[in-house]
């Protein structure tokens, strides 16, 4: 597939020219057709990635074209039934179809519903409907949102279509978080945790004077501003949370057609995530154009029937007929993943 070392540039520069979304249509279910992706390394038969071991994943697309800039997706039971946003403004629900070895296959009883805003309307400008960040928290669907930066709280429901924000206090300084690099990342930690419970956030590329990237914990026992070593070119795209109360930052960099697409997943201890913290942690994978990825935006952690923890990322396409949509399967060897 030549043309995929022009994907990300090419839809970049298509969205500096999207000013505003179409007008919402009404929810409705959506047909997704999927392709699976039978090889992971495009050069060999290799499933091992630094701590992961590859699972399955598949390629997505439908006919309706409101299908795209998907950011942040969870779980809403244990490997199946999910919630995702886009930057576009709207709720994709559904469900991972699994073949009889629990490999994902594709997404089926899917709907499509427009973000409200408090006046129970539809964004129109996309500048209003960039949500980025997404966490289930209880009885509450959480969504963090870029351009014009914002936490919002939506009641949990089957169905979000009806659902309007309630704002939450935006836990880092309006006037550090940049245009179009802001609160990228929203997760709830394990109750059990030293975070017990609390909702996180990590700007993708807002950084403080040091360069590192502004971070903030937004309640419980350690509410507070913290910060995220930040490395070179690189830049966080989604998070979560291991059940033992890790913190996973799926991060990725672009270097241009020479440089190509990168993918890689940090590791940050949990008892290090505090108020005035510099927080770090190892690589325990990383991916590029040798493997089939995308622009991996979202990620989500989940405990399989054999008791394994699973790791489920997403892509967004852009809208760009350069790039794919994708679901990827991970599983994690523990005993792994603090030595890579």
């Amino acid at each position: 597939m030549g043309g995929r070392s022009r994907r990300f540039g090419i839809a970049a520069l298509c969205a500096l020219f999207l000013g505003t979304t179409a007008p919402a249509a009404p929810g409705s279910s959506l047909d997704i057709a999927a392709k699976p992706v039978a090889q992971f390394d495009k050069n060999s038969e290799r499933i091992r990635f630094g701590a992961l071991d590859f699972v399955g994943g598949f390629s997505f697309w439908s006919d309706d074209s409101r299908l795209m800039g998907l950011s942040a997706f969870r779980f809403r039971d244990r490997g199946s039934r999910f919630l995702a946003v886009s930057d576009t403004g709207y709720w994709l629900g559904g469900r991972i179809a699994r073949d009889a070895a629990g490999r994902p296959v594709g997404i089926a009883e899917a709907t499509l519903d427009p973000i409200l805003g408090p006046d129970g309307q539809a964004h129109r400008r996309k500048g209003d409907a960039d949500a980025e960040g997404l966490a289930i928290d209880g009885d509450r669907v959480v969504v963090s949102f870029e351009s014009d930066h914002r936490i919002a709280a939506f009641a949990a429901a089957p169905s979000m279509a009806a659902s309007r924000p309630s704002p939450l206090a935006l836990p880092i300084p309006r006037r550090e978080l940049r245009s179009n690099k802001g609160l990228e990342m929203l997760a709830v930690a394990p109750p059990s945790g030293p975070l017990a419970g609390a909702l996180v956030t990590v700007s993708e590329h807002s950084i403080d004077p040091a360069g590192n990237l502004f971070a903030a914990i937004l309640d419980g026992p350690r509410s507070g501003l913290f910060t995220v070593r930040k490395d070179t070119d690189w830049e966080v795209s989604d998070g979560t949370f291991l059940p033992g109360g890790d913190l996973l930052l799926l991060e990725r960099r672009y270097n241009g057609w020479v440089g190509g697409l990168g993918i890689r997943i940090r590791r940050v201890a949990s008892d290090a995530i505090r108020p005035g913290a510099l927080v770090d942690g190892p690589v325990i994978a990383s991916f590029d154009l040798g493997q089939e990825i995308d622009n991996m935006e979202a990620i989500d952690a989940w405990t399989d029937e054999t008791g394994a923890t699973r790791l489920t990322l997403m892509s967004d396409d852009n809208g760009s007929y350069f790039q794919r949509n994708m679901v990827l399967e991970f599983r994690l060897a523990e005993g792994e993943a603090r030595t890579h």
